[in-house]
């Protein structure tokens, strides 16, 4: 009788909470549910649409960071169904979320979340690019799964193999490509649409078939766990330890690991290591650090040494010939309207003309921190990689 008395007191407690707040109500079933879901239309544009009879005012925001935001006002029907059509948009993956009455919320009707460390918006397809996912011999994601005796702790990393990698006569080179802050591989398998990239290129003939190996930038080591970290600090304390972990992790089991698992190429031209943003500066240091095991690096609007020193970038850095005889590219990218790390590449680029290090810069007019700056660099990267120094391929 007793427990019977907890029990119901209990229920009558939940029950009172419970009920502070009606629970959400579900679309009517007199609704036909593509009249309420956001979808790309014919002409190649978007409507944005989100079911919130509620709701005081509904916003679509598209960008990648506040400084890009652009809120887009939704209009509400008498179903309380709010939408927003945009112009005709070029073929591409954009990224958005929904800002009603403050509160930021992902597209819950939309099946492609961006993955993240906290996921906050939602991605949609514009077809008619490289980013499709098209009619040709399709590469394999694996994912691979280990206990880091580095980082002590359980550690995943994604691998696009290329189609007929298992009946390949030579070993295949690999590129070793970091995601940015706050992401995680899932993000570049994803948003950075890298299957599908490679995929298509190698249907065209663009590219060799190489591996692509994707880690997870973010080593969550006791003293390098992001969330812990307020933004003004990182580059202070976060990006340095984070990093020398993720090197470690790099050389002494990630290496090992995909040369254990795969028939790959072991010399430096068969390598590259690149990466975006916060792993733009990790395929910098990694590849800076270890000059002797890469021949093609990669940073595209990467954090670098300009803001978080590394004394063994900068050793490495004033050693041009060294750097020459080694690199058969050194790549960087960077949208030129870049607040966050737009002086961290224009830096590096300059100390390299100072230098005299070979390298390539390409600058894209009008964009900031984002992947239609990624992803055509990555692009740009993978379609000279491996390939004989001869070897003529137009852009």
């Amino acid at each position: 009788m007793r427990y019977s008395l907890i029990a119901l007191v209990c229920t009558a407690l939940w029950s009172a909470g419970a009920g502070a707040q009606p629970l959400p109500q579900r679309p009517p079933d007199t609704l036909v549910p593509e009249q309420y879901l956001s979808a790309v239309n014919t002409d190649d544009s978007i409507t944005w649409r989100l079911w919130a009879p509620s709701a005081k005012a509904v916003d679509v925001v598209t960008g990648a960071t506040p400084d890009r935001y652009v809120a887009h006002p939704m209009t509400k029907d008498e179903r309380g169904i709010w939408r927003f059509t945009s112009e005709p948009l070029a073929p591409s993956l954009y990224e958005y979320f929904f800002n009603v009455d403050g509160f930021r919320s992902i597209d819950t009707g939309n099946s492609l979340p961006k993955p993240q460390r906290q996921v906050n918006t939602s991605l949609i397809l514009v077809p008619g690019s490289l980013l499709d996912t098209r009619q040709v011999p399709h590469g394999e994601i694996h994912t691979l799964t280990w206990h880091s005796e580095v980082l002590k702790r359980e550690r995943q990393l994604a691998v696009w193999v290329p189609p007929g990698a298992a009946d390949a006569a030579d070993p295949l080179p690999v590129l070793y490509f970091y995601h940015g802050f706050g992401d995680t591989a899932l993000s570049a398998v994803t948003q950075g649409r890298i299957p599908q990239i490679m995929d298509n290129l190698l249907a065209e003939g663009k590219i060799v078939p190489m591996l692509v190996v994707i880690p997870d930038t973010e080593t969550d080591i006791s003293d390098a766990i992001p969330e812990t970290f307020a933004p003004a600090s990182r580059r202070e304390t976060f990006y340095p330890r984070n990093a020398q972990a993720a090197d470690r992790e790099l050389t002494q089991e990630i290496m090992p690991r995909i040369a254990q698992r795969y028939r790959v190429r072991s010399e430096a031209g068969g390598q590259a290591l690149a990466g975006l943003s916060q792993g733009g500066y990790q395929a910098l240091v990694s590849g800076m650090r270890h000059l002797d095991r890469f021949a093609w690096l990669g940073i595209f609007s990467g954090v670098t040494t300009e803001t978080v020193p590394d004394f063994r970038v900068t050793a490495q850095l004033k050693k041009p010939a060294a750097i020459n005889r080694q690199l058969r590219l050194f790549a960087l990218a960077a949208g030129d309207e870049d607040i966050i790390t737009g002086r961290d590449m224009t830096g590096l680029q300059a100390l390299l003309e100072q230098q005299k290090i070979r390298h390539e810069w390409h600058s894209y007019a009008g964009l900031g921190h984002e992947m239609d700056v990624w992803r055509p660099a990555y692009i740009a990267f993978v379609r000279q990689l491996f390939k004989p120094s001869d070897a003529s391929d137009a852009r």
